[in-house]
């Protein structure tokens, strides 16, 4: 059975869970939950080693239906998109829920993670069946994309930082809207772009927001938009009651846009802007001023030339990681010693060294993508030899990570951890050393260094001690 068969089945439930949030009797109000503020870890009552972080609009009452955000974090971190979308979600009426067990790995695990979730916020919450969304980041978009395909019940799906899942690519016909976003340095900027414009073949409702940022959740602001959006959509597709005064005002917020970037002579940007607009507000607002602006924009040369210059951004991107990426590929068969790994090592610090050195800013943002995608290439090999507990090759590989992003804290925690399997102590705390140095969550690292299980001959340390002593201020 395939991995998409096997998530059907595990979400068989969401289907019927739909239909019966239309008929239950609105759930009581939750007695055992604050509202107006996030709430790191709420364990599931029939599953208490499942929980999600979770925010409640302040005026919560029981007497109405609310939509809900369903959010998953690669990582597990339910509160990260939970702080980033509550302000949003207190302005819209929002309620929003990020597992803390739905990761990156096989999809059964994150289908349960999600299945409780769901059934814990359909039993302590009044929930509006019909505005079911779902929100992801990496992995966790293309998740989210699978539960909106599976389940048949999502209004609308936030990708962030990842498009569909490559087993389930968009179709016609589907009932649910997209809203997607990247940062400009993430390497999978182009796989979102590119997204957005199939699925305006597709005949989907579809937006795409960027902001100044890596592979990364998107700001707080790009979540308030999103969030507006998809109410925008809600109310076009009858799931929400018309809201002139919120129609008008997010029109004017669109144009402001649209003129703002025109005004800095981004006529790509604004073109995009515009027809994006057009297309939101059709049916809600008289779209024609969008659209009218849009087609004259599209007349000129700025915009030909800008739409050409993002698809030779996306090749160079490609030119720049293919050597890289199949060296990758290549030590699986070859061994971490090889000389391969050190002409792979050659091609990444080159790679480095000309982002180091790069003065334009187009330039330097290409070969970012590019060092980005080989990180994530070589650390997601690391983890599955590692998985296989080949530890030489796993320990090439971060290594190898670490070299194309020097100052992530995630990548020299695994080279830590796998050097503390190598049985090479001082090569671990060395690794470690500079995590806590480039860390800016220093109690988040040292929760970490203290779950690690490669780390466990080394608690009663010292060194290892002092590694989970708060950071001085050397003034």
């Amino acid at each position: 059975m395939s991995k998409f068969a096997l998530l059907c089945a595990a979400l068989a439930v969401f289907s019927s869970q739909s239909m019966a949030w239309q008929s239950a009797t609105p759930s009581p109000a939750p007695q055992d939950l604050q509202t107006g503020v996030v709430i790191p870890k709420v364990s599931c009552a029939t599953q208490p080693g499942q929980s999600y972080a979770l925010y409640i609009p302040y005026h919560y009452t029981s007497e109405k239906r609310w939509p809900v955000v369903y959010a998953f974090d690669p990582g597990a971190r339910g509160i990260m998109p939970v702080e980033l979308m509550k302000d949003a979600a207190e302005r819209y009426g929002y309620i929003v829920a990020g597992s803390n067990n739905s990761q990156n790995g096989p999809w059964k695990a994150s289908a349960e993670a999600a299945q409780a979730m769901v059934q814990d916020t359909r039993a302590r919450l009044s929930i509006d069946g019909n505005r079911i969304y779902f929100a992801g980041l990496s992995g966790g978009a293309r998740f989210a994309s699978l539960l909106a395909q599976a389940c048949k019940c999502s209004a609308g799906v936030l990708l962030n930082s990842a498009g569909f899942s490559p087993s389930s690519p968009p179709v016609t016909g589907a009932n649910f809207s997209v809203f997607g976003t990247a940062g400009t340095f993430d390497f999978n900027y182009g796989e979102v772009v590119e997204l957005d414009a199939k699925l305006g073949t597709l005949h989907y409702s579809h937006a795409f927001r960027q902001f100044d940022g890596l592979h990364e959740w998107a700001p707080a602001r790009v979540m308030d938009e999103a969030l507006a959006w998809f109410r925008l959509i809600a109310m076009k597709q009858g799931r929400d009651p018309r809201d002139t005064a919120f129609v008008k005002e997010q029109a004017a917020e669109a144009e402001k846009r649209a003129k703002a970037l025109e005004a800095a002579g981004d006529s790509y940007s604004s073109w995009k802007e515009y027809r994006q607009a057009a297309d939101a507000f059709d049916g809600l607002e008289d779209a024609a001023a969008f659209r009218e602006r849009a087609a004259n924009l599209e007349k000129e040369k700025g915009v030909r030339d800008g739409a050409k210059r993002e698809q030779q951004e996306f090749a160079e991107q490609s030119r720049l990681s293919a050597d890289i990426s199949s060296g990758l590929a290549a030590l699986r068969q070859e061994g971490p010693r090889s000389d391969l790994r050190s002409e792979v090592e050659r091609q990444i610090s080159d790679l480095r060294n000309r982002a180091e050195h790069e003065k334009n800013p187009q330039e330097l943002r290409v070969v970012r993508r590019a060092l980005g995608g080989i990180f994530v290439q070589a650390m997601e090999t690391g983890q599955e030899r590692l998985d296989a507990k080949d530890i030489s090759h796993a320990r090439a590989y971060f290594e190898l990570a670490s070299g194309a992003e020097p100052d992530s804290v995630w990548g020299l925690c695994q080279v830590a951890a796998v050097r503390a399997l190598d049985n090479d102590r001082k090569g671990a705390f060395e690794a470690l050393r500079r995590a806590k140095e480039k860390s800016k969550d220093p109690a988040a690292l040292s929760a970490r260094l203290k779950d690690e299980a490669a780390f466990a001959s080394f608690r009663d340390t010292p060194e290892f001690r002092a590694l989970l002593a708060p950071t001085q201020d050397p003034h």
